[in-house]
């Protein structure tokens, strides 16, 4: 991409994870090259990329929405995620370097810095929590895990989950940041497996409770 192209990206992104633009949101190319003081041809370039991120969607008739999804779509991701990150988690217990556990204890901190904010700070929980798991997935050593992850745990549902975390939500999820640098230093994939998928769980959980129960699901014509 181009220089403008990234600034575009970066921008655009950035408004997503604040919060600035709400799910469901139509968007114009024009709105989007003032909000990122380029012209349309690298806002183009950029939205393309965020598309394929699932951070944008497009309808049936072109026009450009912020992604919004249903509690349905939601769960499989997470189902997803789950099935994936746990299976990095128990290959990188058995990879990780001491310097790739170190980033990670410091990664941690920078998490915990930003969350224990007197309003915490959610752009920069995100931040951290992906260069977190980031390292989790490099230590892998799976190219295909890795971009299948990386469309995952970038997806809108991880951005609207944080959102809806208590300061008290946010510090579990260091806590169990620091468990899972306990597992990987004892190099035991099956705990690091544990505490991810719990973890994981958790932050469904936390998100489904702003969403309320899942639609009835039927079979054989009945209720």
């Amino acid at each position: 991409m181009s220089r403008a192209s990234e600034q575009a990206y970066a921008k655009i992104r950035s408004h997503l994870m604040s919060a600035a633009l709400k799910p469901g949101e139509q968007l114009t190319e024009d709105q989007l090259a003032q909000i990122t003081g380029v012209s349309r041809t690298p806002v183009r370039e950029a939205v393309r990329r965020l598309e394929d991120e699932l951070l944008l969607v497009r309808s049936d008739t072109k026009r450009l929405f912020v992604a919004d999804w249903s509690r349905d779509d939601i769960e499989e991701m997470f189902a997803l995620r789950q099935m994936l990150e746990c299976h990095a988690a128990e290959r990188a217990a058995q990879r990780l370097s001491r310097e790739q556990i170190a980033d990670l204890e410091a990664i941690n901190r920078a998490l915990k810095d930003a969350i224990e904010l007197l309003e915490p700070d959610v752009v920069r929980f995100l931040d951290a929590n992906r260069a977190f798991h980031d390292v989790i997935i490099d230590a892998a050593h799976s190219p295909r895990l890795g971009q299948l992850l990386g469309r995952l745990v970038e997806a809108p549902v991880v951005l609207r989950t944080a959102r809806t975390y208590s300061p008290e939500d946010l510090r579990q999820s260091a806590r169990d940041h620091d468990e899972l640098i306990a597992a990987f230093a004892a190099r035991d994939p099956d705990w690091a497996r544990a505490v991810m998928g719990s973890h994981l769980r958790r932050a469904f959980h936390t998100f489904a409770k702003t969403v309320g129960p899942p639609a009835p699901r039927y079979g054989n014509g009945k209720p």
